[in-house]
């Protein structure tokens, strides 16, 4: 059974804007201009629509000025520690100077990557699961974190 999108033929847009800045910039890193234009029509046309982006499309575009931040080209990247657990990745934007901060955690997962954020597994799932006994955020290959199987291990017992 194939997941039919809401709105297919604009996020084919989008990404068709995205993939020709990315085209834009590595052909000629100095045509920034024309870059930046086809972010905002993207970012227009998100807005317009009230479509939601994927979060590694939204890190590497500028809130400022819609540039797109590739790193060398037209952003500088810097890794800072605030304390010895807290380490971020600091993208500043070279057209308007604006800077963003990400959070290096490994363990850290986005919202739309867990499991209980896919629609389609919410309809499959039986009714009397809840959410507090699904994994927090499942591990690339597979397996899961200590405190979630204890937890699982616990409930079943």
């Amino acid at each position: 059974m194939a997941f039919h999108l809401k709105d297919r033929e604009a996020y084919e847009r989008l990404n068709y804007l995205y993939q020709a800045a990315h085209c834009v910039l590595s052909q000629n890193p100095n045509n920034v201009e024309l870059a930046r234009f086809y972010c905002f029509t993207q970012k227009t046309i998100a807005r317009r629509l009230v479509l939601r982006q994927d979060p590694s499309v939204k890190r590497t575009v500028c809130k400022k000025c819609c540039s797109l931040l590739i790193p060398g080209v037209t952003a500088t990247t810097r890794q800072r520690r605030k304390n010895k657990k807290n380490r971020f990745t600091v993208v500043r934007c070279l057209s308007c100077g604006q800077t963003k901060n990400l959070l290096n955690n490994p363990d850290h997962c986005l919202w739309a990557d867990r499991p209980e954020a896919q629609l389609v597994q919410r309809k499959q799932s039986d009714p009397g699961s809840s959410a507090k006994n699904q994994p927090k955020c499942p591990k690339a290959d597979g397996s899961q974190s200590s405190k979630t199987l204890d937890a699982q291990s616990s409930t079943s017992t």
